[in-house]
């Protein structure tokens, strides 16, 4: 049925609308993907700077568990294309931009006044910084077969870029999610 006017849509009429539905879909994906390894490129000069975590907290609030996660996928693929290939690098990012997109994608159906929340989603935000850290420490040293006192020595190291990350992650998403997630919510009425 056609929603304005209650008339039928024939089942071919209805195939081509999903069609390019699912087609705006996959060019909206590749545009957030290609945005997302842009910026982690164009801030990996800078240790502990990055938006990576800001655009997937935002996307996936947005655009659901599903989408996020699906993207989240696609980006730990696909910077392994751009920056050099490592293995315990695109396990942590498969791992932890999918719990990410998991988080948040809930949190998006839960939340409905964002500006209201946005303190407490900020805090959410750097603590899903800091298991970011915690999930290095443990599938680098155990990928590499790290000793006891090499592991600690890693993850004493780490503190050094956890830190400012944690800080990026509160300014970003305190200054920046409530206006990104309002622009992607635009974005997203235009797939209906």
């Amino acid at each position: 049925m056609n929603e304005e006017n209650g008339d039928k849509i024939s089942p071919k009429k209805e195939k081509t609308k999903v069609w390019v539905r699912s087609a705006k879909e996959c060019a909206y994906l590749a545009v957030f993907v290609a945005l997302t390894i842009g910026g982690q490129v164009a801030l990996s000069l800078v240790p502990g700077v990055e938006i990576v975590t800001l655009l997937f907290v935002c996307y996936a609030f947005v655009f659901g568990v599903g989408r996020g996660m699906l993207a989240a996928t696609a980006f730990s693929l696909l910077r392994q294309l751009v920056f050099p290939f490592s293995p315990t690098t695109l396990l942590l990012y498969l791992v932890y931009y999918n719990f990410l997109s998991a988080v948040f994608g809930g949190l998006g159906h839960i939340v409905k006044r964002p500006l209201v929340c946005l303190w407490w989603l900020t805090v959410i935000a750097c603590v899903c910084t800091v298991f970011f850290t915690a999930l290095d420490n443990v599938i680098t040293p155990l990928w590499l077969g790290f000793s006891d006192r090499a592991w600690r020595a890693y993850a004493y190291a780490s503190l050094s870029f956890m830190i400012p990350q944690v800080v990026c992650t509160a300014v970003t998403v305190g200054v920046l999610f409530y206006p990104l997630q309002r622009v992607l919510r635009q974005i997203k009425k235009s797939l209906r």
